[in-house]
């Protein structure tokens, strides 16, 4: 594996690889672009680039051999969230008391920190940049720089203030990576003292091209679907379950139809009453609402004569018998109830019912 191996965004690839060959790393970036877009994947293979042991040149530019030592420790971070799994669960094994002082983080090799944001919150917290502060002014024990990378930009407040303290004065053999989705959720003073890089979405043919490679299983139907609905996030095209959207899908569809074209419920209360209290029922109702916003955005597409920005594709004789009841104002109306079950779920309403009340409210709102 090699810098060849990263999709797209090939000038701010390109502008990394000398910046490295100059000698000229900044000490603090942030890497900017749509979740999915590659960040936390360039953000590791600059890590094996800058500590890679035998430093090959490629295209008279530097790169990393994916083999040496370094490079396989730093690696088996590539799968961020079964490590962040570990690293909750671990935490969840540890005494009560022991459990409150604890934050998280992901490390394989001693000299890459990944900084996760620390749940409940899913924010990164005072104590995680303090790890930091602790660490970063001595020197490589293993590599050649210490490398820290910040998978988001959510920061609570105190962090933030730590975290800035560090960029006054950083050690010339330290970086750290700040990955974000909107720059702007930094303070002014981080981002002023940071290189901002801004990686971009693929196109759609990109995607299909990638998954064409990688997803084989695929139909060329389905890889045309994935390629639409992961926005030209290459990351979230390839770890895209499909089988998930599907029956969240058929579910929205079920609600949607109950409420515009049906009056009978059957259907409507045997797909509700599968979502149930609890963690994964939370999930699953998550990807739901996600999934009901996404046709409602195809059926404002359909609706102003645009079809070919509809990302379910496969469903669009769906779509159309949808549109005929489903006015703009409607699917205003539609998308203002949604954002009441989602704040409903926050306060643990009974899932079931309020995806029913949702069914019955659009059903007036449509006669």
């Amino acid at each position: 594996m090699s810098f060849s191996d990263f999709r797209g965004n090939a000038d701010a690839v390109h502008r990394f690889r000398d910046m490295l060959g100059r000698g000229r790393m900044p000490q603090s970036i942030i890497l900017a672009g749509p979740a999915g877009c590659g960040k936390y994947t360039l953000s590791l293979m600059l890590a094996k680039a800058m500590n890679c042991l035998t430093s090959p040149i490629t295209d008279g530019l530097p790169d990393f051999c994916g083999h040496c030592a370094n490079c396989v420790r730093i690696a088996q971070s590539e799968d961020l969230e079964s490590r962040f799994s570990e690293a909750v669960e671990a935490r969840e094994n540890l005494r009560e008391t022991d459990k409150k002082e604890t934050r998280l983080f992901v490390q394989t090799h001693p000299d890459v920190l990944i900084i996760p944001p620390d749940p409940p919150q899913m924010m990164i917290k005072v104590d995680q940049v303090r790890r930091v502060i602790e660490t970063i002014y001595y020197r490589p024990a293993e590599a050649k720089e210490r490398v820290y990378i910040f998978t988001e930009s959510c920061f609570m407040k105190e962090a933030a203030n730590s975290l800035l303290k560090v960029l006054e004065e950083p050690p010339d053999y330290a970086s750290i990576f700040l990955l974000a989705v909107n720059p702007g959720e930094l303070l002014p003073t981080i981002r002023s003292r940071s290189i901002l890089i801004q990686l971009c979405v693929l196109s759609i043919d990109q995607i299909e091209e990638y998954l064409a490679k990688h997803r084989p299983e695929w139909s060329a139907k389905q890889r045309s679907l994935v390629a639409r609905l992961s926005e030209g996030a290459v990351g979230r095209a390839c770890g895209f379950d499909l089988a998930a959207y599907i029956s969240s899908r058929d579910h929205a569809l079920v609600i949607l139809n109950s409420a515009l074209r049906s009056s009978d419920h059957s259907e409507l209360f045997k797909a509700t009453e599968t979502y149930r209290a609890g963690a994964e029922g939370r999930e699953k109702t998550e990807k739901l609402i996600r999934t009901i916003y996404l046709i409602l955005q195809d059926l404002l597409f359909v609706n102003s004569g645009t079809p070919e920005l509809v990302r379910n594709t496969d469903i669009q004789s769906e779509l159309q018998k949808l549109v005929q009841s489903a006015d703009f104002q409607w699917v205003a109306f539609a998308a203002d109830r949604l954002a009441e079950v989602e704040r409903g779920m926050r306060r643990n309403l009974l899932r079931s019912l309020s995806l029913d009340a949702l069914a019955v409210s659009l059903e007036r709102q449509a006669v």
